[in-house]
C-alpha cells in the first residue's frame, strides 16, 4: 500500500486525506462548482453520491497503485455498506480542484 503522504498529486492526496478522515467539508472545498461524478460509467449527483458511499458508511481507501501524475489511483475501498472491494479512482484537476470524479470497480 502507499501510504496517503505519498500520493504524488496535492489535491488527489488533499481528497483521499478528506476521505479517510471523514472530512465532507475539505472533500467538497477540493472540487470545482461544476465537478461531475461518475460511478461504473453512470453519472451521479455527486452530493447524494459521496453521503451514501463516503461519509455515512466510514468510507476509507487504501492505496495500492497510482501512476507518476498522481492523477488516477487502484485501491482497496471500504465501507459499512459494501464492506471492501478493488476499485480505480481517476481524477481531472483543473487550477488545483478536481472537476471530474470517476470510480468504480476494478
Amino acid at each position: 500500500m502507499i501510504p496517503t503522504a505519498g500520493l504524488t498529486n496535492p489535491t488527489v492526496r488533499a481528497l483521499v486525506t478528506a476521505i479517510n478522515d471523514g472530512d465532507r467539508t475539505a472533500f467538497l472545498d477540493l472540487l470545482t462548482a461544476d465537478a461531475t461524478l461518475t460511478d461504473d460509467g453512470s453519472q451521479r449527483n455527486l452530493e447524494e453520491w459521496i453521503d451514501r458511499e463516503i461519509f455515512t458508511v466510514h468510507g476509507h481507501l487504501d492505496v495500492e497503485t497510482q501512476p507518476a501524475d498522481g492523477l488516477a489511483l487502484m485501491a482497496r475501498y471500504r465501507n459499512d455498506t459494501w464492506g471492501e472491494m478493488r476499485t480505480a479512482w481517476a481524477f481531472a484537476v483543473v487550477g488545483g480542484r478536481i472537476s471530474r470524479l470517476e470510480t468504480g470497480q476494478a
